[in-house]
């Protein structure tokens, strides 16, 4: 069963191993995420994966709300 954890981003157990995909589609965010920061532009995310640009963007805040709330512990 597909959940939404977040605008246009949703968790389903049979679908990538259970990590969050664009919804309504099979396309995981870390994918979206991986080749935006390897220098794809967002109209090639959009063709090469058959999204709208407020999917994309919605990996985008996804990912920022994700980072926001993690907490890093310096050692050493």
């Amino acid at each position: 069963m597909s959940r939404e954890i977040a605008p246009g981003i949703v968790v389903d157990g049979r679908v990538y191993f259970g990590k969050p995909v664009i919804k309504g589609t099979r396309v995981p965010v870390e994918i979206v995420l991986g080749k935006l920061a390897r220098g794809a532009s967002v109209e090639e995310v959009m063709s090469g994966y058959d999204l709208s640009r407020a999917l994309v963007l919605a990996a985008l805040r996804y990912a920022t709300a994700v980072i926001a709330e993690e907490e890093v512990h310096v050692v050493g």
